[in-house]
């Protein structure tokens, strides 16, 4: 077994900033591409960012220049920085991530979400 726990969700007020975090755990050989979501009040859930083990960096061109994403392969976690944030960046941020674990393959762990409210 595997999972994903993520944190650093809270209150912040526009143009601030915060830092989640999503670490693994269970019985882990290696991570492959680790990615973060979000889901919006009312909206289907959409890609932000995601990373390779080769650390390969994949942004929305609504978070570019905003979003830092980058991972620590020895503590299996994944951060996203996020910087200038807007109403709009408001939902439940998910982790995601292609989990190995010796001869078995989890292609599509998810975590439980945290929230990111941005608001005044």
């Amino acid at each position: 077994q595997v999972q994903l726990v993520e944190s650093g969700g809270g209150l912040v007020q526009p143009g601030g900033s915060l830092r989640l975090s999503c670490a693994a755990s269970g019985t882990i050989s290696s991570i492959g591409t680790m990615g973060w979501y979000r889901q919006a009040p009312g909206r289907e859930r959409e890609l932000v960012a995601t990373i390779t083990n080769g650390e390969v960096t994949n942004y929305a061109d609504s978070v570019k220049g905003r979003f830092t994403i980058s991972r620590d392969n020895a503590k299996y976690t994944v951060y996203l920085q996020m910087n200038s944030l807007k109403p709009e960046d408001t939902a439940v941020y998910y982790c995601n991530a292609e989990i190995f674990s010796w001869d078995l393959t989890y292609p599509e762990v998810w975590g439980q979400g945290t929230l990111v409210t941005v608001s005044s």
